[in-house]
């Protein structure tokens, strides 16, 4: 039976390997909508520093320079490929992605939430 951190690194995982080959592969999809990638990005980082944390309970001061570190990765990478480009404004999107999640993260665990209980530690 797999634990409930063995199912989030899994998740972690499958993540990581479907952001890669995203930011990775040559685009096949009409941009129509200008800077909609950013969203992408945010959205990303957000998912991934969830995962991140739920798989293996890192403090704040490990999470942010593994995401930053795998955004500047995807960025360096981007810069060499011919049809991508590195974009400063991706690393903050990214970045963004990652704050996101701790303020959520802070709000939904300061907020009470009608149907969960919580159990008190003394």
């Amino acid at each position: 039976m797999f634990s409930r951190s063995r199912f989030f690194q899994f998740a972690l995982l499958a993540a990581l390997l479907v952001v890669s080959y995203l930011v990775f592969s040559r685009p096949s999809y009409p941009q129509g909508i200008p800077h909609l990638d950013k969203v992408g990005h945010l959205g990303s980082f957000l998912l991934l520093s969830w995962l991140t944390f739920e798989a293996f309970r890192p403090r704040w001061f490990v999470l942010v320079p593994l995401m930053a570190g795998y955004a500047l990765t995807i960025e360096l990478v981007q810069a060499y490929l011919p049809y991508r480009s590195a974009s400063l404004a991706d690393f903050v999107a990214d970045m963004l992605g990652v704050g996101l999640f701790y303020l959520l993260s802070r709000l939904l665990t300061r907020m009470p939430i009608p149907g969960l209980v919580r159990t008190c530690k003394h």
